[in-house]
């Protein structure tokens, strides 16, 4: 009987053959966050045009600084996501601080109305149940 030589032998499994389902995982990640970035975008520019058409200009700049502010919020919350394997064993908790800081501003300043502010906070929330209705339900 004879032992095989090292180079006709199997190799143990390596990290670089493991390393397409896991760039294939986080490729589905950075297609989640496209998905919930672009449907955002498009709930804001659509919110905005209906409030400013309802409301008024300055209400629906209002809404703007909450929406941008829920862009940011999405941003952060995608990168601390995206360290969690990595670097970190949890989230971290700076992205709470634009909504502080947002809210915080709106009650403060005369011109600010929290309400649109925090609702076009919100948006991202939509954009996250438009993902999920569109995941859930049956395409045709």
């Amino acid at each position: 009987m004879t032992v095989p030589d090292s180079a006709s032998a199997p190799s143990a499994p390596s990290t670089v053959a493991n390393s397409p389902k896991k760039g294939g995982s986080m490729a589905e990640f950075y297609q989640i966050c496209r998905e919930l970035f672009t449907t955002s975008l498009v709930l804001m520019a659509i919110a905005f045009g209906t409030v400013w058409l309802i409301y008024g200009l300055n209400t629906a700049l209002n809404y703007l600084l909450g929406a941008s502010a829920s862009l940011i919020y999405l941003r952060l919350l995608a990168r601390s996501v995206e360290r969690l394997g990595n670097d970190q064993k949890k989230l971290a908790k700076t992205q709470l601080l634009v909504v502080v800081v947002v809210i915080t501003l709106a009650a403060r300043w005369q011109e600010l109305h929290i309400i649109p502010v925090f609702l076009g906070f919100l948006t991202y929330k939509a954009a996250i149940l438009v993902y999920m209705f569109r995941t859930v339900l049956p395409s045709p």
